[in-house]
């Protein structure tokens, strides 16, 4: 009864979004509310690709789903060029963000043509997707002029997103079970993937920390996407509280304390780390100077509370983590050590789709899979990587740049969120495939682009 309801209520919510979506970009030639249903649908992505595998047994349904969100992106492109009557006369003023991100993609596409690595030319194509993708979310975000009323709208669906993600986490552990006990996330990825349920609660270790308590990961796929994810709503709903009226301020208040305690749900130490490096950086672009005494103040108290009155296996947990001794610290440091000799005997690469954990991977080509830098590098040599890396840079700074230099308080307020996400997702980066988590990192590439869209106006009049 419970896969039921639960299937009933996910078809239909995604049927009405789709509709909503289609109808403003095909009939209305608003091809950029795209970015409307990647906010309100990536988050339950697995969620529903679960529910939906669990009602039908069929791989069929998955793969026209799977599909269709990247359909989506393509043709809100597609419904831009129809909708320019003079695209050929359309003016490309390309920024630094864009050569860097056209070269990495140029790079890849090199890769998918060249008879290079084990994998299939599919397997090739569906890996390159996956770089693709994202690039042209960035360029939906550079071709979009939003309204205010519009751009609120966007942020009022990643503020329901976070808090909702926190209520699910409240129920979850109110009654002592994931919510992906009942979606089929186990069934799913057994009859999808091949992949054996694993761990002390029938899911994957993804789930739980080396303790055996409970990791939640709330409706996205685990609880790394949760704890990554957290980092955009608390970083919205901040901007929102600094360029709003005190009186206005109790909204985004909440959205940062339900951020903060999904965080803690998720169990990800890469996550908490990210979390400190953003609130610095965020004190240094604001220069709130408390704010970093604030972030050092909490770092002092857990290491106070570690030594002194944290419990024995606690205290060598921690211990372990930061000497990179226990297990999962080891298999970081072993995967960067295979990937890194990859890289050094074949600096120019060795192909796609021969590292990561992309579905196109498989186990017998991969090579390393937890930094998503070494994951570039592995693939499309050192270049490859550096672009990346340069990619990643110039976001960031242009982004903040706009920030500055903007008078629309909407643009600055999507500017900081993307600069602020981006940078603290450097370390999650480090430890995982993280490109990997859609939702924030195609919003934030939405956000980019819609922060270079500014940036080059500000560029032709100063000019």
């Amino acid at each position: 009864m419970i896969a039921q309801t639960l299937f009933i209520l996910s078809l239909l919510g995604y049927a009405l979004l789709l509709h909503f979506t289609l109808k403003a970009m095909v009939f209305k030639g608003k091809w950029e509310y795209l970015v409307f249903f990647l906010a309100a649908y990536l988050p339950f992505h697995t969620t529903f690709l679960s529910i939906l595998f669990q009602a039908t047994n069929s791989k069929l349904p998955i793969t026209l789903f799977q599909v269709a969100k990247d359909l989506v992106v393509i043709g809100s492109v597609l419904i831009f060029v129809l909708y320019r009557r003079k695209i050929f006369e359309y003016p490309i003023r390309f920024q630094t963000v864009e050569w860097l991100l056209l070269a990495f993609i140029g790079l890849a596409f090199i890769f998918l043509l060249l008879p290079i690595g084990e994998p299939s030319f599919v397997e090739k194509a569906l890996y390159f997707k996956n770089i693709l993708i994202p690039g042209l979310v960035f360029f939906v975000g550079r071709n979009t002029n939003f309204e205010d009323f519009e751009v609120k709208r966007l942020f009022q669906i990643i503020f329901v997103i976070a808090i909702s993600a926190f209520v699910v986490n409240l129920f979850e552990a109110f009654i002592g079970s994931h919510l992906q006990t009942f979606t089929g996330y186990a069934l799913f990825n057994y009859g999808i993937y091949n992949m054996e349920p694993s761990g002390n609660f029938g899911l994957s270790w993804t789930f739980e920390t080396q303790a055996m308590t409970k990791r939640l990961a709330s409706f996205f796929a685990d609880p790394l996407e949760l704890a990554s994810s957290v980092l955009l709503g608390f970083a919205a709903g901040l901007i929102w509280f600094l360029t709003s009226k005190r009186e206005e301020s109790f909204p985004y208040t909440l959205v940062m304390l339900c951020s903060m305690g999904s965080l803690f749900f998720s169990s990800s130490r890469s996550a908490f780390g990210a979390f400190f490096i953003m609130l610095f950086f965020i004190a240094v672009i604001f220069k709130l100077y408390r704010l970093i005494l604030f972030g050092f103040g909490l770092v002092a108290a857990f290491v106070i509370f570690v030594v002194f009155f944290a419990s024995e296996d606690f205290y060598y947990f921690v211990i372990d983590t930061l000497t990179f001794q226990n297990a999962s610290s080891v298999g970081h440091v072993l995967e960067w050590v295979t990937a890194l000799e990859s890289m050094i005997q074949n600096p120019l690469g060795v192909g796609l789709a021969m590292s990561g954990n992309s579905g196109s991977v498989t186990d017998e080509a991969r090579i390393g899979g937890e930094n998503q830098f070494l994951i570039y590098g592995v693939q499309l040599g050192f270049l490859g990587m550096i672009l990346y890396i340069l990619l990643l840079a110039f976001s960031i700074s242009r982004s903040i740049q706009v920030f500055r230099l903007t008078e629309n308080v909407m643009t600055a307020r999507i500017a900081f969120t993307a600069a602020a996400v981006k940078t603290g997702l450097l370390l999650p980066l480090f430890t995982s495939n993280a490109e990997l988590f859609a939702y924030v990192n195609w919003i934030t590439w939405w956000m980019v682009g819609y922060a270079m869209n500014e940036y080059s106006k500000i560029k032709n009049e100063e000019a």
